[in-house]
């Protein structure tokens, strides 16, 4: 799971690779973010309104109904535990949502079936793309002097060229995110995922994001079908991607 990542490129890079416009008054001069965790704002290049727009939004998708009725369960059983009578229904209301940074499981090959939660948004209109430079996975193996090696920092190369993941986007969602700010309601992003490939898969066997490395892949996810933009959900080949940096918790 890709709960990290770097965006260093500038605003006309994005824009010259995708054909979008900026929203001048939210991006701004998009200063570089060596350090993007789960609920930051972040640069994203969305559908809307006929057109591609590059703007800012909050990391991490609304969660299942299931997910949230399950955490709100546990925290009841805790509540009556300590002798605390629960409406139940209002402990739902409640229950914060974090948010689903990586998105899985969207089709089902085998089943030829999509996932209800996330199919909802998969129309042209809720697809975007999300710039990055590196992203990171933790690598809890032991180093020579006994310490865990931490983030693991991939990129394209060296050089940390642009690049986007595949991505979703949800227009004000009403939700808790956080226990002391309350209700709030807000744009959201999250991220595809898929089986990694050998360069990820040797510090995170999981999963890796979904990376589109070209405009024209950028064009088929922001524009085709559903069923042909779903294709992009696969690993980048053996190979392609290498380690830029570990131990860090953000990657310039």
């Amino acid at each position: 799971m890709c709960n990290l990542y770097s965006q260093t490129s500038n605003r006309q890079a994005i824009i010259d690779f995708t054909n979008a416009m900026a929203v001048a008054e939210i991006v701004g001069n998009l200063e570089p973010q060596t350090g993007i965790f789960p609920d930051y704002s972040a640069p994203v290049v969305r559908s809307f309104g006929g057109m591609r727009q590059l703007t800012k939004l909050r990391w991490g998708l609304p969660s299942s109904q299931r997910a949230l009725f399950e955490n709100a369960k546990k925290r009841a059983a805790k509540l009556e535990a300590k002798g605390q009578v629960i409406d139940f229904d209002q402990l739902l209301k409640l229950e914060p949502d974090s948010g689903t940074t990586n998105v899985r499981n969207v089709y089902d090959a085998d089943k030829g079936r999509w996932n209800q939660h996330w199919n909802r948004w998969m129309g042209v209109e809720n697809r975007c793309v999300v710039p990055f430079t590196s992203f990171s996975e933790f690598d809890g193996s032991i180093d020579d002097q006994g310490k865990k090696r931490g983030d693991t920092w991939f990129s394209l190369d060296q050089s940390r060229p642009l690049a986007f993941f595949a991505g979703i986007w949800v227009a004000n969602w009403t939700s808790v995110r956080k226990v002391k700010t309350g209700i709030e309601t807000t744009d959201l992003f999250g991220f595809l995922t898929s089986q990694p490939n050998d360069v990820v898969g040797s510090i995170h066997m999981k999963a890796m994001p979904v990376i589109l490395t070209t405009p024209e892949e950028v064009d088929v996810w922001l524009s085709a079908p559903k069923e042909q933009a779903i294709t992009l959900q696969r690993a980048l080949p053996d190979g392609v991607l290498q380690v830029v940096a570990v131990g860090t918790k953000a990657d310039g």
